[in-house]
């Protein structure tokens, strides 16, 4: 597996999804090491120093004012990150956990916190050997970075609380640590306050997000493609000439993504012409490129703003180390995470919006006075067999979560700290439910390309386009039978959410006609 190199520059998306998902080992650069190696000799000057230094030398948030004397620094850094390591509630998934202590580790690799090198390289030996501390959903406010997640992912690197090895076995960090050879460190000045101060936790999951809409949005054109066709629905509104007197760039993508996989279908070719008297579509059909391109935007905008973050180094105080090997450490504000929580906030919106329009089209095969010919339900035996009746209401039990989820988290603030910090971003929180939203826009896309399926099925000897055929075959070959009597469907359905989680739906009509925009 490839290694990650970890610099004094951003990591990737694409690194820190092989990081966090396929579990990559990481190494920190000679760069990396030596502009680490400045910033600790910064921080020791000022350690050294009879002035106070925020972070260094006294204590933390309200608490600030107080100078700690040089021998209980340590001490200092221990009860840092115990008392913040507060979490409560479920395990978070190990993906997150992962990917914010690489995008910790990145921040430590800029040279603007001030940590001893082989503290980075012990947080970069639990990534390389798969230990993962065990992190908690509740206890971060989105200030002061991810506070409580990353003190617990700290608290590994003294030994202490629990954490799961490769293997996916809870047990004490001491024990995982030893197994893997690996020697907890002692904290010391600066150290602790720069491991836990960042809005790793968030980005992590606005990447891998962004990484996840945009092949799902890919995917819900597909979907689109063929509840289109299905339904008998025109093609024409898609092209090129009606995008360019709108032209925003997402919508303009969408549509000739439609097009293309619409390309030589029988279905479509058969009402071009003829008796059919429809001047024009229901807005879920027309509109598709519409809503999918705005969402498309939408996720661009987060993805720049993502990449900014990665650019960031997110600590407080920072080290601002000079080319003559002196410097200052420097109180600001950067671990803000409103930049983050405004844009996962936007996105939450951005799936429950395609997932919106995706069941109105699902609904529209329903409904025999709507569906232009195709039986009530798509039923083997209307009234005996209920055919997706009951798929299309879980599908509405997921949007209408997905609504609730879209109110946003960052439009809140509870003051904390004793009014230290008295303003949040609740970042973290936008991230959980934007997980959450993300999961169940693939839901509702998912029974969508399942009752399309059925319903092109149901239009033989008509055939569908060459792409959209693709993806029947998909899932025919998956053991998702084609129209029938009633059978049990929630295992189909679960199929239909694997072929699109993993993106074989997506990947089966590319096949044919190349790489989706």
């Amino acid at each position: 597996m490839q290694t990650i190199q970890v610099g004094v520059g951003p990591v990737s998306f694409e690194e820190l999804v092989h990081v966090a998902r396929d579990g990559a080992p990481v190494v920190l650069t000679d760069e990396a090491l030596g502009a680490i190696d400045r910033a600790r000799e910064v921080i020791e000057t000022l350690a050294a120093a009879e002035t106070p230094t925020y972070g260094v030398s006294t204590g933390f948030g309200a608490l600030a004012t107080r100078h700690i004397p040089t021998e209980m620094r340590a001490q200092l850094q221990r009860s840092l990150v115990r008392s913040h390591a507060a979490g409560s509630g479920p395990e978070v998934e190990r993906e997150v956990v992962r990917g914010l202590m690489l995008l910790r580790l990145s921040t430590l690799a800029t040279g603007h916190t001030g940590v001893r090198r082989e503290t980075a390289q012990l947080l970069a030996g639990l990534l390389s050997h798969g230990i993962t501390p065990v992190v908690r959903e509740y206890g971060s406010l989105g200030c002061s970075g991810d506070l409580a997640p990353l003190s617990h992912c700290a608290l590994a690197l003294m030994g202490e609380g629990e954490v799961r090895d490769a293997d996916g076995t809870l047990m004490p960090a001491a024990e995982a640590l030893a197994a893997a050879g690996l020697e907890p460190v002692e904290l010391v000045a600066k150290e602790g306050l720069a491991l836990i101060n960042g809005t790793d936790g968030m980005l992590g999951m606005l990447v891998m997000a962004i990484t996840d809409l945009r092949m799902l949005l890919r995917t819900a054109d597909v979907a689109a493609a063929m509840s289109v066709e299905g339904q008998l629905g025109t093609d024409r509104v898609f092209a090129p000439e009606l995008q360019a007197i709108r032209p925003h760039p997402g919508q303009a993508l969408s549509a000739a993504n439609l097009t293309a996989l619409m390309a030589d279908s029988a279905i479509v070719a058969s009402h071009r012409t003829g008796d059919c008297n429809r001047v024009q579509d229901a807005y879920s059909l027309r509109c598709s490129p519409q809503v999918h391109g705005a969402a498309r935007d939408t996720v661009e905008h987060a993805a720049s703003v993502a990449g900014r973050e990665l650019a960031s180094a997110i600590d407080n105080p920072v080290v601002i180390a000079g080319p003559d090997g002196q410097g200052t450490v420097e109180s600001n504000g950067n671990f803000h995470g409103a930049p983050i929580a405004y844009v996962l906030d936007f996105l939450a919106i951005v799936a429950a919006d395609v997932a919106s329009i995706s069941e109105r089209r699902t609904d529209r095969f329903l409904d025999r006075a709507r569906s232009h010919g195709l039986p009530p339900f798509l039923a083997s035996d209307p009234g005996v067999d209920s055919g997706h009746m009951i798929a299309q209401y879980t599908q509405a039990a997921i949007v209408s979560e997905l609504k609730r989820l879209a109110v946003p988290a960052s439009v809140d603030s509870i003051p904390s700290s004793a009014m230290q910090e008295d303003h949040v971003s609740m970042g973290w929180n936008a991230a959980r439910k934007l997980r959450t939203a993300v999961d169940g826009l693939s839901r509702v896309i998912a029974v969508e390309v399942l009752t399309a399926a059925r319903a092109l099925d149901l239009r033989a000897p008509l055939a569908p386009s060459p792409a959209t055929a693709a993806v029947v075959a998909l899932l025919r070959s998956s053991g998702i039978e084609g129209p029938g009597p009633d059978r049990h469907l929630s295992p189909e359905i679960e199929t239909a959410v694997s072929l699109v989680q993993s993106g074989a739906v997506l990947a089966a009509a590319e096949s044919v006609i190349g790489e989706l925009q």
